[in-house]
Protein backbone atom coordinates (compact mmCIF):
# COMPACT_ATOMS: atom_id res chain seq x y z
CA UNK A 1 0.00 0.00 0.00
CA UNK A 2 2.34 2.64 -1.31
CA UNK A 3 -0.02 5.61 -0.88
CA UNK A 4 -1.44 4.55 2.49
CA UNK A 5 0.53 5.43 5.61
CA UNK A 6 0.31 3.37 8.80
CA UNK A 7 -0.15 5.65 11.83
CA UNK A 8 0.20 4.92 15.53
CA UNK A 9 -0.98 6.48 18.77
CA UNK A 10 2.27 8.46 18.86
CA UNK A 11 2.10 9.71 15.24
CA UNK A 12 -1.66 10.41 15.04
CA UNK A 13 -1.35 14.03 16.17
CA UNK A 14 1.29 14.87 13.55
CA UNK A 15 0.09 12.71 10.66
CA UNK A 16 -3.66 13.30 11.00
CA UNK A 17 -4.58 16.26 13.19
CA UNK A 18 -1.84 18.56 11.85
CA UNK A 19 -2.22 17.56 8.19
CA UNK A 20 -2.68 20.49 5.78
CA UNK A 21 -5.08 18.40 3.66
CA UNK A 22 -8.12 16.27 4.62
CA UNK A 23 -7.25 12.84 6.07
CA UNK A 24 -9.19 9.60 5.70
CA UNK A 25 -8.34 7.27 8.60
CA UNK A 26 -9.12 3.56 8.30
CA UNK A 27 -9.30 1.95 11.76
CA UNK A 28 -8.80 -1.80 11.31
CA UNK A 29 -7.39 -5.05 12.72
CA UNK A 30 -5.76 -8.05 11.05
CA UNK A 31 -8.46 -10.47 12.28
CA UNK A 32 -11.32 -8.35 10.87
CA UNK A 33 -12.73 -9.79 7.63
CA UNK A 34 -14.64 -6.65 6.56
CA UNK A 35 -11.47 -4.61 7.24
CA UNK A 36 -9.51 -6.83 4.85
CA UNK A 37 -12.36 -6.61 2.31
CA UNK A 38 -12.23 -2.80 2.09
CA UNK A 39 -8.42 -2.53 2.18
CA UNK A 40 -8.05 -2.70 -1.65
CA UNK A 41 -10.78 -0.05 -2.03
CA UNK A 42 -9.03 2.26 0.44
CA UNK A 43 -5.75 1.76 -1.47
CA UNK A 44 -7.48 2.50 -4.79
CA UNK A 45 -8.96 5.72 -3.41
CA UNK A 46 -5.59 6.77 -2.02
CA UNK A 47 -4.24 6.66 -5.59
CA UNK A 48 -7.26 8.42 -7.11
CA UNK A 49 -7.23 11.22 -4.53
CA UNK A 50 -3.46 11.55 -4.20
CA UNK A 51 -2.45 15.10 -3.35
CA UNK A 52 -6.02 16.01 -2.36
CA UNK A 53 -6.57 13.60 0.54
CA UNK A 54 -4.13 11.81 2.80
CA UNK A 55 -5.11 8.19 3.49
CA UNK A 56 -3.85 6.46 6.63
CA UNK A 57 -4.58 3.20 8.48
CA UNK A 58 -4.47 2.54 12.21
CA UNK A 59 -4.36 -0.97 13.64
CA UNK A 60 -6.63 -0.80 16.69
CA UNK A 61 -4.98 -3.80 18.36
CA UNK A 62 -1.52 -2.22 18.23
CA UNK A 63 -2.77 1.29 19.05
CA UNK A 64 -5.68 1.20 21.54
CA UNK A 65 -5.32 4.75 22.90
CA UNK A 66 -6.47 6.78 19.86
CA UNK A 67 -9.47 4.60 18.88
CA UNK A 68 -10.53 4.56 22.54
CA UNK A 69 -10.38 8.34 22.84
CA UNK A 70 -12.39 8.67 19.60
CA UNK A 71 -15.11 6.31 20.83
CA UNK A 72 -14.53 3.63 18.21
CA UNK A 73 -16.42 0.48 19.18
CA UNK A 74 -16.67 -1.34 15.82
CA UNK A 75 -14.29 -1.87 12.95
CA UNK A 76 -13.83 -1.09 10.21
CA UNK A 77 -14.46 2.54 11.04
CA UNK A 78 -13.46 5.24 8.57
CA UNK A 79 -13.16 8.81 9.81
CA UNK A 80 -12.41 12.04 7.95
CA UNK A 81 -10.39 14.76 9.68
CA UNK A 82 -10.03 18.29 8.34
CA UNK A 83 -7.81 20.85 10.08
CA UNK A 84 -7.65 18.68 13.20
CA UNK A 85 -11.41 18.14 13.55
CA UNK A 86 -13.44 15.04 12.83
CA UNK A 87 -15.88 15.87 10.03
CA UNK A 88 -17.38 12.57 8.89
CA UNK A 89 -17.38 8.84 9.64
CA UNK A 90 -18.63 5.49 8.41
CA UNK A 91 -18.83 2.32 10.50
CA UNK A 92 -18.68 -0.99 8.66
CA UNK A 93 -17.61 -1.95 5.19
CA UNK A 94 -18.98 0.27 2.45
CA UNK A 95 -18.74 0.46 -1.30
CA UNK A 96 -16.02 2.42 -3.06
CA UNK A 97 -18.56 5.12 -3.92
CA UNK A 98 -19.75 5.39 -0.29
CA UNK A 99 -16.19 5.69 0.98
CA UNK A 100 -15.30 8.24 -1.71
CA UNK A 101 -18.36 10.38 -0.87
CA UNK A 102 -17.30 10.36 2.77
CA UNK A 103 -14.25 12.44 1.97
CA UNK A 104 -14.84 14.27 -1.33
CA UNK A 105 -17.10 16.88 0.28
CA UNK A 106 -14.02 18.22 2.08
CA UNK A 107 -11.65 18.52 -0.89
Amino acid sequence: MANVTEVSDSSFQTEVLQSPIPVLVDFWAAWCGPCRAIAPVVEELSKELEGKVKVVKMNVDDNPQTPGSLGIRSIPTLKVFVAGSEKNQMVGAGSKEQIKQLVTAFI
